[in-house]
């Protein structure tokens, strides 16, 4: 029988469940905080990439920010999926480059 895909809901349940078991979600969480924490592992992954370390390296990196992202749409009810595919397709009907230089 072939591996059923884990979508991406099924990763933000399984991200904010395993932050919920490490006490991550006593007390509320501050919006601006969780940001600024997913931004910090982007920031991360530009030092990894800065220090000229391996893909797997900056992978980890990304993947602390997917955590992060996970977890706070988990504890928000945040349908990140559905946000994604929507974009993703009106993405295809934009101008080159969204008509900007950079």
């Amino acid at each position: 029988m072939p591996k059923q895909k884990t979508s991406v809901n099924d990763l933000i349940k399984r991200c904010h469940a395993v932050a919920k078991s490490k006490g991550w979600w006593v007390d509320e969480r501050n919006d601006g905080e969780l940001i600024a924490l997913m931004h910090s592992e982007l920031s991360e992954a530009l030092e990894a990439m800065r220090n000229h370390l391996g893909k797997e390296e900056l992978a980890e990196e990304l993947a602390d920010c997917c955590i992060r992202i996970f977890d706070y749409c988990g504890s928000r009810k945040i349908d990140l999926e559905k946000a994604l595919l929507k974009k993703i397709e009106y993405n295809k009907t934009r101008p080159y480059r969204h008509g900007k230089k950079f």
